[in-house]
C-alpha cells in the first residue's frame, strides 16, 4: 500500500491525513460498483490502481490525463493523454470510469462530464470526488469548489441519472482539515509549524473521530470538507 491507501496518522501528515484517508474510505464503499474495463480520469500517478485491480471486479484499468498534466512521479506515465475537449476513445468503451480530484481543474465540466458520459457503456458507473475545503493548488489551473448542488446539475446536464453525493466530511472534519493545513502549509517559521503541529495533534485526532459520529446532511448550514458520489449513465 501506499501514502494514498495507507496514510499514518503523524505530525507530518497532518494536512493530508483526512482528505486521503476520506477519499480512499469513499472508494472502498463505491468498489463493489467498479467492474470492467475502467478509465482513470485525470489519472496522475494513480495511486489507487493496484488496490482497484486487486479489489473490485475490475478486468482493466487505462490512466487517462491531459496532455500538459503536472508530473507527480517520474516513472509513472498516463496510459492516455488527451486535449480537455475530446477523449480518445470510441462511444461506450469503458464499464467504469473513475477520477478523483479532479473536476475542479476541468475549465469546462460540461464538456468533460459529456465526454465521460459518451465513452461509458450503458449501466456505466462513474465514480468521483471534490474538495470543498482546500488551498488554491495546481494554480492557476485550479477553477472550482462544488457545491452537491451545483456537482448533481452537471451530473444530469450530461445526462447522468442515479446520482448519488454524499459528504467526504462534516463541521469537525472540516475543523481538523483547516488546522492541519495552517499548521503545514500557512507561512510561518519551521520551529512554530513543528511546535503547533505536536498541541494540534491530539485535537486533530479528536475532531475526526468526534465527526466519525456523526451523520452528515447535505442542508442548509452544513459545512463539509468535500463530496464524493456515483452516478449511472441509462
Amino acid at each position: 500500500m501506499n501514502s494514498f491507501t495507507k496514510l499514518h496518522f503523524s505530525t507530518s501528515q497532518l494536512d493530508l491525513y483526512y482528505i486521503r484517508t476520506s477519499i480512499f474510505n469513499a472508494l472502498c464503499k463505491s468498489l463493489p460498483m467498479f467492474k470492467g474495463d475502467l478509465l482513470d480520469i485525470g489519472c496522475g500517478k494513480m495511486p489507487y490502481k493496484e488496490y482497484i485491480l486487486e479489489n473490485a471486479a475490475v478486468d482493466s484499468y487505462l490512466g487517462l490525463d491531459i496532455e500538459n498534466a503536472l508530473i507527480y512521479d517520474e516513472t509513472v506515465k498516463p496510459d492516455v493523454t488527451w486535449d480537455g475537449v475530446q477523449m480518445p476513445f470510441k462511444d461506450a468503451s469503458f464499464d467504469t470510469a473513475f477520477g478523483t480530484e479532479v473536476l475542479e481543474h476541468c475549465p469546462e465540466p460540461d464538456v468533460t462530464l459529456k465526454e465521460v458520459y459518451r465513452v461509458l457503456k450503458s449501466d456505466g458507473v462513474f465514480f468521483f470526488t471534490v474538495p470543498f475545503l482546500w488551498n488554491l493548488h495546481e494554480a492557476p489551473n485550479d477553477y472550482y469548489r462544488y457545491t452537491p448542488f451545483a456537482l448533481e446539475l452537471h451530473l444530469k446536464e450530461a445526462g447522468f441519472q442515479d446520482i448519488e453525493l454524499y459528504a467526504t466530511g462534516g463541521w469537525h472534519a472540516s475543523m481538523a482539515q483547516m488546522l492541519g493545513l495552517w499548521v503545514k502549509r500557512s507561512p510561518m517559521s519551521s520551529l512554530k509549524k513543528k511546535i503547533g503541529a505536536t498541541c494540534l495533534k491530539p485535537i486533530i485526532k479528536a475532531l475526526i473521530k468526534w465527526d466519525s459520529k456523526q451523520k452528515v446532511e447535505l442542508k442548509d448550514g452544513q459545512m463539509i470538507t468535500g463530496l464524493y458520489g456515483t452516478a449511472i449513465k441509462k
